[in-house]
């Protein structure tokens, strides 16, 4: 039994990926700091905003609406990443280790809305 949205697995794995985005973005040039470096934090906390968000509003509806709009965020996320790594502004040990945990979310998360929208 669940008792709070950080008993989902797929939130505490967002939170981490949000918490890696936050170090990873730690070397990002100066220039950068209300760029790229203030849109991948942005982003990659918004998926655990949305998610914890959606598991507090009172309908079903709700959360599955919140879940969307962390699902998208996951897309932003990717090609944000995908954009830091071209910049060699991330090494690829980096990039790949950021895009797999960013995949993992993305997948957990349409598991998450399959189960709550269960096909009759």
């Amino acid at each position: 039994m669940l008792n709070s949205f950080k008993d989902l697995l797929v939130w505490q794995k967002s939170f981490d990926l949000a918490v890696a985005v936050y170090h990873a973005t730690r070397s990002f040039p100066a220039d950068e700091r209300f760029g790229i470096t203030a849109e991948l934090r942005k982003t990659a906390r918004s998926i655990a905003y949305n998610i914890a968000e959606g598991y507090k509003r009172p309908t079903k509806a709700d959360y599955l609406r919140f879940l969307g709009i962390a699902a998208g965020s996951g897309g932003e996320l990717e090609t944000q990443l995908l954009l830091a790594s071209r910049l060699a502004y991330l090494t690829s040990d980096q990039s790949g280790e950021l895009l797999d945990r960013c995949y993992e979310v993305e997948r957990m998360l349409g598991a998450l809305v399959r189960s709550l929208n269960p096909k009759p």
